[in-house]
């Protein structure tokens, strides 16, 4: 219930005191009138009226007194600053969080307002409604937190900075926003929070509050649908299946279409009809080997509240063979991939130069996988940063144990297998040991690790501390098996046999010249620069809106890079009613936040009005004289 009298500055009562000289003024002033007279004989009469005629007379008939008396007290109350009080603790210093994620974006079927907007509606309103001691200070909630203004009361500042706040096409982190709040805390005393969300993030926050969060939960969204997913595999008839995923909202059944354009050209349609919170994977068949750039547009059957999950971009690359070096030594992985015709082995017979980077390298030597690779094999020696954790003995030994999960290891059975080397712990060492330098034990034998994967920038890395040609490994069925599996975890490496849709919000990384500078421009017209690392990789570029980002620089002939897809949870539109802290649950607030309502401004305009009425009154004709 709102609570009435208040006064901000009541220090502007004194003003009242102006009463005083303007009524002793008006005591003192005598207006006398024109008048024609037709002779003198009538001046006498006019001395008679000086005479009887006193201040208190005059005083008494004054509507021009009472209008400024009214004027000067309307003004005074201006200066005492009134207002409506809410009932509601006053934050004098106001973080306001607001999301702006890709989910902001969706629309009411009946206003055809965002979400966003909805908020900014909000906020306006309590900037509007801001007392001379209170502080706020905005921050924009996506992928990341941004700080829009610092604490301030300058309206103004705050609905410009209102005003150009935008969706991202990614998913928020209020986690980020909530640190970047309690940073904040350590210099103003906040004692409140104020959160705009329609809802749709992770239920639980691993944070633990420190200050009261009022989460402000908007009215949800009409339905909508969108793709989710989109990639394609290279299938051995050298054609690419391309998948795309379609979601619906809990809202509504809703049917679509789904077309594929291949190089700008529609290629393939076909219709869908989605149940409320259903999902479905359609399937197409594309044929080039020259690469091509493929374009999903879904076309919704009915309202569809966000738009920006309804295309959908993947570059299909060209085709090629995998450049594969490997050991003289090793005859069996030789004789194993020889027959295929995807392969380019080396070193080839009279022929010492080979290319300048393979795609995969299987060596029975260290110094060899020093060459450039994406995919690195080591198989009969330990590694040299192992060697104080690891030896080898000529014993025989068998797999204990191994990682069936692993890429390489995919329906490769190695239970009978026997080896005439076994690797074995040294002393006071273990499998920590390996894993701290990066190691992963994909395969366990008896006294030591026989097979481990390692990440190292960015390329791939397996040994086998054994040698697998002395070994019944090359005689069983799991030996081609595994070396499939290298292949296809090469091409899938080289980006040559399977590709997915990039997605928000890290553009892909991308090869061009070292240490050089390159300009980039976003899909909404923006343009920065970013530069290459030593090795000549773009990486870590924000993507934060769905479409084509355009490079130029020094070996970047103006590349487009598409990003289409959106997080799933972004599309789904499901919102949550409570956010779960480490500590206590949040609920979403039951009503709008109150906030005090000043009104200076309506007793500005009664002064106003006050103000032109005795102006009128005062310049208007008297009665009785001739126009």
């Amino acid at each position: 219930m709102n609570i009435w009298p208040g006064f901000y500055s009541l220090q502007g009562a004194w003003y009242l005191f102006l009463l005083v000289p303007l009524i002793i003024f008006y005591f003192l002033k005598l207006k006398r009138p024109h008048k024609r007279v037709p002779s003198l004989a009538l001046w006498s009469s006019v001395i008679n009226d000086r005479r009887v005629n006193s201040p208190f007379q005059k005083f008494k008939r004054s509507i021009l007194l009472l209008l400024q008396i009214l004027l000067l007290l309307f003004l005074v109350l201006s200066l005492m600053q009134p207002y409506v009080h809410s009932g509601a603790d006053r934050a004098q210093y106001l973080p306001i969080l607001i999301d702006c994620s890709a989910s902001m974006a969706a629309t009411d079927p009946e206003t055809k307002k965002t979400r966003l907007e909805l908020a900014k509606e909000r906020v306006t309103e309590l900037i509007d409604n801001l007392l001379p001691n209170q502080r706020v200070s905005l921050v924009a909630v996506s992928s990341t937190a941004r700080r829009l203004t610092a604490f301030t009361d300058n309206q103004r500042v705050l609905k410009q900075s209102l005003a150009g706040l935008t969706v991202d096409d990614v998913p928020s982190k209020l986690e980020d926003a909530l640190r970047m709040t309690q940073a904040l805390s350590r210099t103003k005393p906040i004692k409140r929070v104020l959160f705009y969300s329609d809802g749709n993030f992770p239920k639980e926050v691993n944070f633990d509050l420190p200050f009261e969060l009022n989460y402000q939960k908007l009215p949800p969204a009409g339905s909508n649908i969108g793709i989710t997913s989109f990639n394609a595999r290279k299938s051995q008839s050298g054609n690419w299946d391309v998948f795309i995923r379609i979601a619906n909202s809990l809202k509504s059944e809703n049917p679509a279409s789904i077309e594929i354009l291949q190089d700008g050209q529609s290629i393939a349609k076909e219709e869908v009809d989605l149940g409320k919170s259903d999902s479905q994977r359609i399937e197409f068949t594309v044929n080039t080997d020259s690469g091509s750039a493929l374009e999903a547009v879904l076309t919704p059957g009915s309202f569809d509240s966000l738009e920006s999950d309804n295309r959908a971009y993947l570059t299909i690359p060209r085709s090629r063979s995998l450049l594969v070096y490997i050991s003289d030594s090793l005859a069996s992985y030789r004789y194993a991939l020889a027959d295929d015709e995807n392969l380019e082995l080396y070193p080839e017979q009279n022929e010492t130069v080979g290319p300048a980077e393979y795609d995969l390298i299987i060596s029975s030597s260290e110094n060899s996988l020093e060459k450039p690779g994406l995919v690195k094999v080591g198989v009969g020696f330990i590694p040299e940063d192992l060697i104080k954790y690891i030896s080898l003995e000529t014993n025989l030994t068998d797999v204990v144990d191994w990682n069936r999960s692993s890429a390489l290891l995919r329906h490769v059975e190695l239970n009978d297998v026997q080896i005439t080397e076994q690797p074995v712990w040294n002393e006071n060492s273990g499998v920590e040991d390996l894993e701290g330098l990066g190691y992963e034990v994909l395969v366990h034998g008896r006294l030591g690790p026989l097979l481990l994967q390692k990440r190292k920038s960015g390329d791939l890395e397996f040994y086998f501390l054994f040698n697998t040609d002395r070994s019944t490994m090359p005689y069983r069925i799991g030996f081609p098996i595994m070396v499939s599996n290298l292949i296809q975890l090469t091409l899938q490496e080289a980006g040559i046999a399977e590709v997915q849709a990039s997605a928000t919000p890290i553009l892909p990384a991308v090869e061009y010249v070292p240490d050089e500078t390159y300009q980039i421009q976003t899909p909404t017209g923006k343009r920065y620069s970013t530069e290459s690392n030593k090795n000549g990789m773009v990486s870590g570029v924000a993507a934060l809106h769905v479409g084509r980002y355009l490079i130029t620089g020094e070996g970047a002939d103006s590349d487009e890079i598409s990003v289409s897809l959106l997080n799933p949870l972004e599309t789904s539109l499901v919102t949550i009613d409570e956010i779960q802290f480490s500590e206590v649950p949040v609920m979403a607030a039951q009503s709008q936040v109150d906030s005090d309502k000043p009104l200076w401004s309506e007793f500005a305009l009664i002064a106003f009005v006050l103000l032109l009425v005795e102006w009128w009154y005062f310049q208007r004709r008297p009665a009785g004289i001739p126009t």
